[in-house]
């Protein structure tokens, strides 16, 4: 067994670097996995680009990744139901299962939480863009021989965009509207379809991501760079009666706030860099607006799996770019690019 890891690992914006960890002995009650794939996320990118994604800085080197699946090569302990050789997706998160969310069956906003490639936290929780990286038994997620890493690691933010779906409560023959189309904004249209939603708007100020939404089958897509009046001509003969703010930005939250429908429901899926995001708050008073935070997943996870493995949702739809784990920095400049990119996933060669 390899006595060290090779880990994306960042330094402050726009430092990120291939460096050789040591491996400790792995500890009792873990399992050793071997990198499979990863996906790169959009806070991964606000992490390369800003040393910090929303309230949560990088103060020490962090090595990044959240999105990941990948072989078991070592168990120390028991690890029920997992042998060595198992192909897993890696749910990130590690629940502590007894604070008060925990209790409420919201284990995404476990107190104690321990979520992989995170600066939410000092020392920060270690990610798993590395060639290897120990987690929990309870993270690992058997995935069928049918199902590749690269789909496997896409079941984290699949699972994010469940989450949010649900926070949306029930959304059978509504009509929404999704802002922003990167991965998150896709895979919520996606998620949103599958939970009955008749009719959905993508909106968004690049082209290339608009494309990839109605070749996803968007029921309407709407470039507002240059405003948005088409927007508000599509409300005002048919409302909005959901709207998914993905973008993490001010401008995206006031106009989902401002297109949704009196007594509609407004879900803020997306993180914006700096932490703050002014709110229109006259607005959401007067028209009695639903202000819906969404934060990660908690048991979806497993549905994400699931659904992967069953072919329900085609996650593998959105990737235009498969990198080799050693051209992390590269990886992360090319996701950046919205011209080129929609989803660049990190395999293990």
């Amino acid at each position: 067994m390899t006595s060290t890891a090779l880990a994306a690992t960042l330094f402050g914006p726009e430092d990120l670097r291939m460096i050789e960890h040591p491996l400790d002995k792995l500890a009792d009650g873990m399992v050793r996995i071997r990198f499979g794939a990863g996906g790169i996320c959009g806070s991964d990118m606000h992490y390369f680009r800003h040393a910090r994604t929303g309230d949560f800085v990088v103060k020490s080197p962090l090595v990044l990744g959240h999105e990941i699946s990948g072989e078991v090569v070592e168990i120390a302990g028991s690890a029920a139901n997992l042998k060595i050789g198992d192909r897993v997706a890696v749910n990130p998160s590690r629940w502590c299962g007894h604070c008060v969310a925990c209790r409420e069956g919201r284990p995404n906003l476990c107190e104690n939480i321990y979520f992989m490639g995170s600066a939410s936290k000092t020392p920060h929780m270690q990610g798993g863009f590395a060639n290897y990286f120990d987690a929990v038994p309870a993270q690992c997620v058997k995935i069928p021989d049918h199902v590749s890493y690269q789909a496997a690691a896409l079941a984290e933010p699949l699972a994010v965009c469940l989450h949010a779906v649900a926070r949306a409560g029930n959304i059978e023959g509504k009509r929404g509207i999704i802002f922003g189309a990167g991965p998150i904004g896709l895979l919520t249209m996606l998620a949103a379809h599958r939970a009955g939603m008749a009719d959905i708007t993508v909106a968004d100020i690049a082209p290339a991501p608009l494309a990839f939404a109605t070749r996803l089958g968007a029921s309407h897509v709407e470039n507002v760079s240059g405003g948005e009046e088409g927007l508000k001509e599509q409300a005002a003969s048919r409302p909005y009666d959901v709207a998914f703010e993905v973008s993490g930005t001010a401008a995206g939250l006031a106009s989902a706030i401002g297109i949704v429908r009196r007594g509609g429901v407004v879900v803020q899926i997306g993180n914006l860099p700096g932490g703050q995001i002014p709110t229109p708050s006259n607005a959401v008073m007067a028209k009695e607006i639903d202000l819906r935070g969404s934060f990660r997943f908690g048991f979806e996870f497993m549905t994400a799996v699931e659904l992967i493995g069953n072919g329900s949702v085609d996650v593998l739809s959105l990737v235009t770019a498969e990198r080799p784990l050693s051209t992390a920095p590269d990886a992360l400049r090319l996701a950046l690019d919205r011209s080129q990119s929609v989803k660049v996933v990190l395999t293990a060669n």
